[in-house]
């Protein structure tokens, strides 16, 4: 792992680096870099300048030539703290929240998930978890250190124990039916490491069903899109990284798909099968996510130019610029583009956001009733998906503002 300060680097760039963590082989280079960004995105931060002072770190993404996956390896670990004030709870929207059930839904429907137990790594505030056990009548174990049980609104039909921690080799003697993951692997800067423990805490009498979510990197590649790299996530992967990982711990992969306007890749296994790494790192799908690669080193720039001058062109003709999605992307997109003042405000539905500020920028985050007053007259959305969500709550307050999906 290297460590320091790095000198700037380039989009394109190929240096040989590390070890990759995903299969062990020495085949990693950097092709993309940025420095000085917060090492956290969804922290609250109650004041400017607290914002403005967050601590940073730097991003080398590289590349393993043997099977795909694709790490920062300038992260550092000891940065993140998931247990103070970290909120990225997404439930407040009707279009997630749609997603979510019926993806629960499903999962107890295929897996016969009715009274069983059900462990979830990075459970958040243990709203998927609690779907799940409400659809099946199941009993729930949720593993979170940013778990806030002031925030649960408690259900006596259900039994759910939630643990204030990270789950590692000490929960190992807790045994389920089914284990969930959800958008917690692309934090974890091991993932050979993460995946071996949890094989090992499977016996022969237990047998769970395991099902993970994480980001699709291949639309990250395809679209150019800066704005899906921030520094807490540090892992990214492709369907043949990820189908490598478990097959080479000992997992059978049962399904695997994409989801969220193919935002999301999911995956369930089965601790029924042999290590055989060799059988999924297959030629043509290397081959595939490195064109995705050269394409994402050659359109980045001309992305990061782009919506530069897009915010600058809409500035000198006058328009109020607000974004809608105070998260992770909206981050990224003012870290890359170096934006502070030129946009005044970030837009968000979750309640508990309002009044803070994002990291790094110090931007202010307001409700969407703010822009009755401010009247902006277009908006930038982090997330395309959400566009006809927006549109119905702006015409429920009567605001007119273009909007203008990030692509």
């Amino acid at each position: 792992m290297l460590s320091g300060t790095p000198a700037p680097l380039l989009p394109g760039s190929h240096a040989q680096i590390t070890i990759c963590p995903n299969c062990n082989h020495p085949s990693m280079s950097i092709f993309y870099a940025i420095n000085n960004v917060p090492v956290h995105s969804v922290v609250l931060l109650r004041s400017r300048k607290a914002a403005l002072e967050y601590p940073r770190g730097d991003i080398a993404l590289a590349y393993c030539r043997h099977c795909s996956f694709i790490s920062n390896v300038l992260y550092d670990e000891s940065t993140q703290d998931y247990s103070k004030d970290y909120e990225s709870t997404q439930s407040y929207s009707p279009t997630f929240t749609k997603f979510a059930k019926t993806l629960a839904q499903d999962l107890v429907d295929r897996h016969d998930l009715q009274g069983k137990t059900i462990l979830e790594i990075g459970c958040g505030q243990g709203e998927f978890l609690t779907l799940l056990c409400e659809l099946g009548g199941n009993r729930g174990i949720g593993f979170d250190p940013a778990y806030n049980a002031a925030s649960r609104v408690e259900s006596s039909s259900i039994e759910i124990e939630f643990i204030k921690d990270y789950y590692s080799e000490k929960y190992a003697q807790i045994k389920a039916d089914f284990i969930v993951c959800k958008m917690t692997m692309e934090h974890i800067p091991e993932p050979e490491r993460f995946i071996a423990m949890i094989r090992a805490s499977i016996d022969e009498q237990n047998n769970p069903t395991l099902f993970f979510q994480v980001p699709d990197v291949r639309r990250v590649l395809k679209e150019g899109a800066f704005w899906d790299i921030y520094y807490e996530h540090c892992s990214y992967f492709s369907p043949v990284s990820l189908q490598y990982l478990f097959a080479a711990n000992g997992f059978e992969i049962l399904k695997q798909w994409q989801a969220y306007d193919d935002q999301y890749l999911l995956i369930e296994v089965s601790p029924h099968g042999e290590p055989n790494p060799a059988a999924t790192a297959i030629a043509a799908d290397l081959d595939s996510v490195s064109k995705m690669l050269d394409i994402f080193s050659q359109n980045v720039s001309f992305r990061i130019n782009s919506w530069k001058q897009f915010v600058q062109a809409r500035l000198q003709s006058g328009s109020r610029l607000v974004i809608w999605g105070a998260g992770s992307k909206a981050v990224a997109f003012f870290s890359t583009l170096g934006l502070s003042k030129e946009i005044k405000y970030a837009v968000d539905i979750n309640p508990i956001k309002e009044g803070t500020h994002l990291p790094g920028s110090g931007h202010k985050i307001v409700n969407p009733e703010f822009l009755v007053e401010y009247a902006p007259q277009e908006i930038i959305v982090m997330n395309p998906i959400y566009v006809e969500e927006i549109e119905r709550d702006l015409r429920q307050l009567g605001i007119s503002a273009e909007l203008t999906p990030i692509a």
